[in-house]
């Protein structure tokens, strides 16, 4: 396929990049229409089933913990590439120097101006993109932590199927979540498991609220830089615009 006169084709993700963006896409799918079940359930089991075959709420937390698991996988993965891919490293775009924070800035401004003022360079990712996915990032990693703690909560007896060892793990990896929960919730003097669950909830919107910018401003991107950006998680190519000189702009 040939790219069209005056464009160059970039490539932005590599298929490894692309697989865990789906992933995470449906993974998160899930997590919220389960999470949104356990929190309150909205449907029931239908009456004339028999008792053994009723298992809903059981089902949604075992759909819930799997879909975490990933996320904990995909999560590591995605964080050992922030420093050691050899496609490209995002934390060098985190870095607040003077060429992020001013490249930052003009995509900001860029937005703000629908695309009347555009002085960076949009042919790889840029320090406004990298930042908001570094926040996208440390709130599912908050997720993880709230939601492995509620989940050894259950563990009372301090016993699991493989042992006593794994609660203890998550016991000192995430109890710290209880006090820092409550901070953040505003709960009062005593911290509880409750405020792990409010600020679990509070963060799946805020993770929502994410997304709903996120594909706004892909297509937005698409609609008036008129380089493909929606194609790249499809693709992993994008076409960038050439000066009169060929080169890239």
């Amino acid at each position: 396929m040939s790219t069209k006169e005056g464009y160059t084709k970039v490539e932005r993700m590599t298929g490894a990049m692309r697989i865990i963006h789906w992933v995470n896409v449906f993974s998160m799918m899930v997590a919220v229409a389960t999470g949104l079940y356990i929190a309150e359930p909205y449907y029931a089991a239908f009456m004339d089933e028999d008792a053994v075959d009723k298992y809903v709420m059981a089902w949604n937390r075992w759909g819930h913990f799997m879909v975490a698991i990933i996320f904990d996988v995909t999560s590591i993965v995605i964080a050992y590439l922030y420093f050691f891919s050899r496609f490209e490293k995002p934390y060098k775009k985190l870095l607040p120097n003077a060429k992020n924070i001013k490249e930052f800035g003009a995509v900001l401004v860029n937005l703000f101006t629908l695309n009347r003022v555009k002085n960076f360079d949009s042919t790889h990712a840029d320090s406004f993109n990298t930042v908001y996915f570094a926040i996208f990032h440390l709130l599912i990693g908050w997720m993880l932590f709230t939601g492995l703690q509620m989940y050894v909560h259950g563990l009372a007896s301090g016993l699991s199927s493989v042992g006593t060892w794994w609660p203890t793990v998550l016991h000192l990896v995430t109890d710290w979540t209880i006090p820092v929960s409550s901070f953040l919730i505003g709960s009062g003097p005593t911290p509880s498991l409750m405020d792990v669950r409010i600020s679990h909830h509070i963060t799946m919107w805020l993770v929502l609220a994410w997304i709903s910018f996120h594909v706004y401003y892909q297509v937005w991107r698409t609609i008036f830089w008129q380089e493909g950006d929606i194609a790249i998680v499809v693709g992993g190519s994008k076409f960038v615009k050439e000066d009169k000189n060929g080169t890239e702009a």
